[in-house]
């Protein structure tokens, strides 16, 4: 056993040694095995934990998976539910909405329609007004195409100048006051004559005027036939004016002047901006040319003169009147102190009746408070002896 096997690095090596060597491998090989399935074993324990762990967290994320899964199955439901109900109200809504749209929809169709009638209506009641404006219209023009004919005539104009006076002379003096185509001592017969009040004379009133001079005047085109025309109307008109002062104005008959009536306002604005020297020559012939407004002003100036005269003629009427009212106002204030002194009197007797009415309510209630003992036993030690006392002391 101790024979040399093997040199080994110049060792030699026996048998014994050797096969301890061998075993002592074989023991190092199964400790390295060993540890090998041991480490294999724990490797695969670690695994078989690791696994069981995964296996454990999976199942626990399927249980996880499942409760999400039933809540969710359940939220569902709930919206399920929820949009159910939401639904129907929300139908029942939009049918409201739609009922009310309808009602809305045909009431406001029923207000327009109604409006409409109205307004169409409305329509021809002023189509009817402007239809009659239209009639008014065509006959205004008719009224002045025949103004224009009654114009263009001498007679016919001086019928209207001639109707406008009279119509201003009746409407503000009374019946007496005034005369048409009166006859004068002379023989003429003036468009109008006014009698004053205290004199005898009346005031002449004329309503020609001539007239064409003026159409000629306003429809002239150039500047040549505006002089004719204005020479034509300073001719008429002083021919007017002086035939007016030699045929009416006649001393201790007329008055020392007399009226011309102009019947259109146009024309005496016309005649004073664009004739002054005519105007003023039939001031210097005590002739007044006047318009419809002047002459109703002159006339209210003659009526206002009228009733003065009147009232000067009655005044003896009024003074006597105003005396009987005097005598009227002396036996009302007569009247009105007998009257003051029956309420005076009145007045007094009621302060007395106010008196007892205290006195016996101080008695009332003397009685009340059980007083009336000791003022009778008071009496009867001081009775009064005569009768004033006896009726001072009843009071």
């Amino acid at each position: 056993m101790d024979r040399i096997v093997v040199i080994v690095a110049g060792h030699a090596v026996s048998w014994g040694e050797a096969v301890l060597g061998l075993l002592g491998l074989a023991v190092l090989l199964m400790l390295w095995v060993g540890a090998s399935a041991w480490r294999a074993s724990r490797e695969r324990s670690i695994e078989a934990a690791a696994s069981a762990e995964r296996q454990h967290e999976l199942e626990e994320r399927l249980a996880e998976l499942v409760r999400i899964q039933s809540e969710m199955t359940g939220r569902v439901q709930t919206m399920g539910e929820v949009f159910g109900s939401r639904q129907a109200d929300f139908v029942r809504v939009v049918a409201e909405r739609l009922d009310a749209l309808q009602r809305g929809v045909g009431d406001n169709l029923q207000q327009n329609v109604r409006q409409t009638t109205d307004t169409l209506a409305k329509l021809g009641e002023r189509l009817a007004v402007i239809d009659q404006a239209q009639q008014k219209l065509t006959d205004l023009t008719g009224q002045v195409l025949s103004l224009r004919d009654i114009l263009a005539n001498k007679q016919t104009r001086g019928a209207f100048g001639q109707g406008r006076m009279e119509a201003i002379v009746r409407d503000a003096l009374p019946a007496g006051a005034y005369a048409f185509q009166a006859q004068l001592a002379s023989g003429r017969r003036p468009d109008c004559i006014v009698r004053l009040p205290g004199d005898d004379r009346p005031l002449v009133l004329d309503a020609k005027f001539p007239l064409e001079g003026f159409t000629a005047f306003r429809e002239a085109r150039d500047e040549a036939a505006r002089r004719q025309a204005a020479a034509r109307v300073r001719t008429d008109v002083g021919a007017h004016v002086r035939d007016i002062a030699e045929k009416y104005l006649v001393p201790g008959e007329t008055q020392d002047i007399a009226v011309l009536f102009v019947p259109a306002e146009s024309l005496f604005a016309d005649l004073q901006e664009h004739f002054e020297d005519v105007v003023q020559k039939a001031h210097r012939l005590r002739v007044m040319i006047v318009s419809p407004s002047l002459l109703a002003m002159a006339i209210q100036v003659m009526q206002a003169i009228v009733r003065d005269a009147r009232m000067r003629e009655q005044a003896h009427e009024i003074q006597a009147e105003v005396t009987r009212l005097l005598e009227d106002v002396g036996r009302l204030g007569e009247r009105v102190g007998r009257l003051e002194t029956h309420f005076r009197q009145a007045q007094e007797d009621v302060a007395q009746i106010t008196t007892s009415a205290g006195k016996v309510a101080k008695r009332g209630e003397r009685i009340a408070t059980l007083e009336f003992a000791a003022e009778a036993r008071a009496a009867g030690d001081a009775t009064p002896s005569t009768p004033s006392a006896q009726r001072h002391a009843a009071e």
